[in-house]
């Protein structure tokens, strides 16, 4: 089967599996909320370790290709009062523990967290960190905006412990650019990169998203090739999800008919993969790559790494606690996700509330289920019981060996280097809330492609 023709046949909507089941399908009405706390105990208690995510919602402007959750202001007076609220979330959950947490990973997240003032990150993970034990391998590691992320900001959380960062760059056309109304110019990732470089920080990453409005080869390959010439420890390549009917969504900024078709934006990617891995960059996993100095290539090498509401991750913890409007939660036998809103957020927290929206008990199939996907989204591969699979799930599999995206021998599945653009088609064959085909995921997932 030709390129184009396995395109057609695959690109459908399909999950990008930060977690199973994905969010669509949690199970809400039989969750409870003393369920997820003896969940988090009886998790947390057996690993004596927590990675941390804290959702910082805030942006200045809205970028017309997010689909995040996000509060778009320019009041900055909502920092105080949402980190107050952060640590009051956070101080329930040590309260639930009954004793001193022990933290291997912090990711601060958004929206912008360099929407915040220096100060009042370092009042944030102060208060985090006052009280907790830190783990000698930890990991902590912040989304910063080029044009926003300021040397007091990096310098501020380096003497914290920080020693990673994310810098969204997307594209550096200016056309994509002001489509998506994102105007950040090169000298500006230049100068941050290099600043973060010079105070310290051992891994830095710069994510790019492709099949955006007027993006072409050409002008991606410029994009590229700057990328690389600021030559970042780690590089996101990530596809534009297109998901306009999710409400609160700014992708309505621009007309569809100037997005890149499905095959010119397969294009994009493999270009990107190509000229990556001639500058030295090995593809870690799905999306992503680094270089072999890198913490996330040593993971991906030594088959340690870890997939979940961060994306990939080098550290083991099954325990993540996500603090912050909408944040999610996963204690690896159950899920769970905070309101949305941030008027009731601040409300709940100041009540001494758990600010929980909704979530998931895993039942065991879940566990089996996920432990395949999780085996094929962080190392290509996984190996399965008949026990747990359908004829149908063999055939499914065998209609993929014959379009040379797996090789499947016995009860081992391997993607191949081809195939490994369809590695989300695969996963859904161990997906038992979804079947391949049919409407039900229709507009609730992106595209494969």
């Amino acid at each position: 089967m030709t390129h184009s023709a396995l395109i057609d046949k695959y690109n459908t909507s399909v999950p990008r599996y930060t977690s199973y089941p994905t969010v669509p399908f949690w199970d809400n009405d039989s969750f409870t909320e003393a369920q997820w706390k003896d969940s988090f105990i009886k998790t947390y208690k057996k690993e004596k370790k927590l990675s941390l995510y804290i959702h910082l919602p805030f942006c200045e402007s809205m970028c017309t290709f997010c689909a995040c959750h996000k509060r778009i202001t320019l009041n900055h007076q909502f920092e105080v009062p949402y980190i107050e609220a952060v640590l009051r979330e956070w101080n329930l959950y040590r309260s639930l523990l009954r004793e001193v947490p022990v933290i291997e990973e912090i990711h601060l997240g958004g929206g912008t967290p360099s929407f915040f003032s220096p100060e009042n990150l370092r009042e944030l993970i102060e208060g985090i960190l006052s009280g907790s034990k830190v783990t000698p391998t930890h990991e902590f590691g912040f989304e910063g905006h080029p044009n926003n992320t300021s040397e007091a900001h990096l310098k501020t959380l380096y003497d914290l412990g920080f020693r990673r960062v994310s810098f969204g760059v997307q594209d550096y056309d200016h056309t994509v650019q002001v489509a998506i109304n994102r105007l950040q110019p090169f000298e500006n990732v230049k100068k941050v990169t290099e600043l973060a470089r010079a105070i310290g920080y051992t891994s830095i990453s710069h994510d790019l998203v492709y099949g955006l409005p007027f993006q072409n080869i050409e002008q991606f390959e410029k994009t590229i090739r700057k990328t690389i010439e600021l030559s970042p420890d780690r590089l996101s390549l990530y596809s534009y999800a297109h998901v306009p009917w999710l409400k609160g969504n700014g992708q309505r900024g621009f007309d569809e008919n100037n997005l890149p078709s499905a095959a010119v934006k397969r294009q994009l990617y493999e270009l990107g993969r190509m000229l990556f891995e001639e500058s030295g960059y090995v593809e870690v996993g799905m999306d992503h790559f680094a270089r072999p100095s890198d913490s996330l290539f040593k993971a991906s090498y030594n088959g340690t790494l870890n997939r979940n509401f961060m994306g990939y991750t080098t550290t083991q913890s099954k325990s993540l606690l996500g603090l912050g409007v909408s944040a999610i939660s996963d204690s690896w036998t159950a899920l769970s996700q905070n309101t949305k809103s941030l008027d009731e957020y601040i409300h709940l927290t100041k009540n001494h509330i758990f600010p929980l929206l909704r979530g998931h008990i895993q039942s065991e199939a879940d566990i089996v289920w996920r432990n395949y996907i999780q085996n094929l989204m962080c190392r290509f591969e996984t190996e399965f019981s008949y026990d747990d699979v359908t004829q149908e799930q063999i055939e499914q599999l065998q209609a993929l060996q014959n379009d040379g995206i797996v090789v499947l021998e016995d009860n081992k599945v391997s993607v191949t280097a081809e195939g490994r653009a369809f590695i989300r088609n695969v996963c859904v064959v161990f997906d038992k809330y979804i079947r391949p085909t049919g409407n039900m995921i229709q507009n609730t997932f992106s595209k494969a492609i």
